[in-house]
């Protein structure tokens, strides 16, 4: 605020005012970060990041497809045999394929190739969490259907002589069937090599009399 300075000037007391001289400007800058906000994209640190996975179900596959044949389809998503997980329902048809992409863009990229293709098959994403949860057979495992409701391990193992599997893995389980529920088997094989040649040498065989009919689970 001004300041009235008197001085004397003949015996008379004369006033005039003055203006204080500014206060020099001075660019303050704050030490703290605290409530501001920072866009992460100008972050250099950020910005040259890898980009994370993705992940995807892809449907409308048929009864026999396979891992390569879901890879050869997505060329150039850059998947491999350890990206692709099949989705069995109860009756161990395969429903879907989950697939999991090195990047966002690799995924992208498949969208554009699926749609390119003629819509045959559809691709949406997925969580992680649902990739995390399905298990993969990997081609090691081999699913017996038609085995007879009276028949032990020991008659299944019988049936399958000559192959080299994993008696410890042995699960039979009833499913539903028509018309009446059917009763199936799951053996895990060493190889996927192993699994194969079981299924081409015991397929149709009989276990008790009851035709088995056998698949290589993806």
């Amino acid at each position: 605020m001004a300041k009235l300075v008197l001085t004397r000037l003949g015996g008379t007391l004369k006033g005039r005012a003055l203006t204080p001289n500014p206060l020099p400007r001075i660019l303050w800058r704050s030490l703290s970060t605290e409530g501001e906000s920072q866009d992460p994209s100008i972050d250099p640190f950020l910005h040259s990041a890898p980009e994370g996975l993705a992940f995807g179900r892809l449907t409308g596959i048929g009864r026999n497809t396979l891992k390569t044949d879901v890879i050869h389809y997505l060329e150039g998503c850059k998947l491999s045999i350890n990206d692709v997980k099949f989705d069995y329902n109860r009756a161990y048809t395969p429903v879907g394929v989950l697939l999991q992409f090195p990047s966002r863009s690799s995924f992208d990229l498949a969208v554009r190739q699926t749609i390119r293709k003629g819509r045959l098959y559809k691709l949406e994403k997925i969580d992680r969490s649902e990739w995390d949860l399905k298990t993969s057979y990997d081609g090691k495992a081999v699913l017996l259907q038609g085995v007879p409701r009276n028949a032990l391990q020991e008659d299944v193992e019988r049936f399958l002589s000559g192959c080299n599997f994993d008696p410890s893995s042995f699960q039979t389980f009833v499913r539903p069937g028509f018309p009446d529920p059917i009763r199936v088997a799951i053996i895990q094989f060493p190889t996927q090599v192993d699994a194969m040649n079981a299924f081409c040498v015991k397929n149709r065989s009989f276990c008790l009399n009851n035709p088995i009919s056998m698949r290589v689970l993806q």
